[in-house]
C-alpha cells in the first residue's frame, strides 16, 4: 500500500512537472506556431536580408549622417537621440547562408564614467526597455537566469528581443534573433 501510494505520488510530481512551463516556454511556443513573420529590425535593416544589400544599407545611412564606422572598423554605430541622456549603439550582424538571422547590439550613455551614477547600466536599461516597448510594442516579460543578470525578452512570431546586461558596468546589450533560422539551424546538426 505505501508502495503504491508512493508511486502515485512520483507520477502526480512528474505530470505537474511536466506541465509547468515557463512564461517564455509559453510565449515562444505560441509565437512560433503562429506563423506570424516579423522580419522587420530597425532603420531599414531587417531579418533574410543579404550581406551585400545590407552594406548597401549602411553606406546609404552613412551618407546621410545617421551611421558611422564603429570600433576597430568591425561594426556599424549610431547615436539615439530619443533616450534622456546621449546614447549609441553599436552593431553587426551574424549571416547564415549570406543573410542576416540575428543581430547583438550594444547601447551605452556616450558620458559614462564610473562617478556618473546617473548613466549607469541600470538606468539604461530601463531607457532602452521603454525605447522598445515604443519601438515594437509593450509585451516584453522578465526572464531571470541563474548568475546573470536579468533578460527582458519579446517574442514576435519568428523575431525575438532580448535586453540585459552584460558583465561590463556601462553597457546594455539587444539581441535580435530569428528563430525560424535558429530551428532550421539546429535541425541541420
Amino acid at each position: 500500500m505505501f508502495v503504491s501510494y508512493c508511486t502515485k505520488l512520483l507520477l502526480v510530481i512528474l505530470l505537474v512537472g511536466c506541465n509547468l512551463k515557463s512564461d517564455y516556454q509559453k510565449m515562444h511556443e505560441k509565437e512560433l506556431s503562429s506563423g506570424i513573420r516579423q522580419d522587420s529590425l530597425f532603420l531599414g535593416i531587417s531579418f533574410g536580408m543579404s550581406d551585400t544589400d545590407f552594406y548597401s544599407r549602411c553606406a546609404e545611412l552613412n551618407q546621410q549622417g545617421i551611421f558611422r564606422q564603429g570600433p576597430q572598423s568591425a561594426s556599424v554605430e549610431f547615436d539615439i537621440l530619443e533616450l534622456k541622456y546621449s546614447a549609441k549603439m553599436v552593431f553587426y550582424p551574424n549571416f547564415h547562408k549570406d543573410k542576416i538571422y540575428e543581430i547583438p547590439a550594444t547601447f551605452s550613455y556616450n558620458g559614462w564614467a564610473p562617478w556618473n551614477k546617473h548613466l549607469s547600466e541600470d538606468s539604461l536599461r530601463v531607457e532602452v526597455l521603454e525605447l522598445f516597448e515604443k519601438w515594437y510594442g509593450k509585451g516584453f516579460i522578465e526572464v531571470q537566469n541563474p548568475g546573470k543578470s536579468t533578460t527582458y525578452v519579446k517574442i514576435d512570431g519568428n523575431r525575438q528581443i532580448e535586453i540585459y546586461e552584460p558583465e561590463y558596468d556601462n553597457e546594455v546589450v539587444v539581441r535580435f534573433t530569428n528563430l525560424m533560422v535558429e530551428k532550421i539551424k539546429e535541425k541541420k546538426q
